[in-house]
């Protein structure tokens, strides 16, 4: 996108909320768990997040997301439609390391990390960068008349957010994004940036409980 191009629209990278193993740290890429009830909560809270960012008016966006049941109840208890699922939008494939931990993984593998140090079976930094480039090209294209909403994962999600920024994978160790966070990629005429990064559905303030009757 040229400096001199200026798009209507924003990105809001909608992270899945909490799974048990998300909750415990536990790589979890094809494995199809559903949300946690603490991650259904959180779920609900991020929509109410999204029209508060983006505005009670603001037109319907382009909703995409992961296939994985994670994302896709994500964006139910959201109160998004998604206009596609997309195989492009899965977590990053650990191979041999999924439902294990960081600390598993150093027992064999000193100083491990997804960022460094390969995942024997799975994809390579490089790998997830080039599928999340074929969205974000996609996302280029939507912005021109909308706002697109992404729902997905953690890893994969912080490598899309550098690669927005012309990043190179390993870049996304810098990105903080929590389960059922938000982040928005704007752009400043035309050139990318980071509107908010990582913003907790606590953002929005639950309506007051009902009055007490004496």
């Amino acid at each position: 996108m040229s400096p001199s191009e200026s798009p209507r629209g924003r990105a809001f990278v909608l992270r899945h909320g909490e799974t048990e193993w998300s909750r415990d740290g536990r790589h979890t890429s094809r494995t199809d768990l559903p949300l946690t009830a603490k991650g259904r909560e959180a779920a609900r809270t991020a929509g109410r997040l999204l029209v508060t960012l983006r505005g009670e008016d603001a037109p319907p966006p382009a909703v995409w997301t992961s296939p994985r049941q994670r994302a896709t109840e994500t964006a139910r208890l959201a109160g998004l439609e998604p206009l596609e699922v997309r195989d492009d939008l899965v977590e990053w494939d650990y191979g041999a390391y999924e439902g294990r931990t960081t600390p598993e993984i150093r027992e064999e593998v000193p100083g491990w990390t997804v960022w460094t140090h390969p995942c024997p079976g799975g994809e390579t930094g490089p790998e997830v960068a080039a599928r999340l480039d074929r969205v974000l090209g996609d996302v280029e294209r939507e912005l021109v008349e909308r706002d697109v909403v992404l729902v997905g994962h953690g890893h994969a999600g912080r490598v899309l957010i550098a690669r927005y920024l012309d990043l190179d994978a390993p870049a996304g160790v810098g990105f903080a994004f929590d389960a059922a966070s938000v982040t928005v990629l704007g752009h400043e005429r035309g050139v990318p940036r980071i509107d908010l990064l990582n913003a907790p559905g606590g953002l929005v303030e639950p309506p007051p409980p009902p009055a007490e009757r004496h």
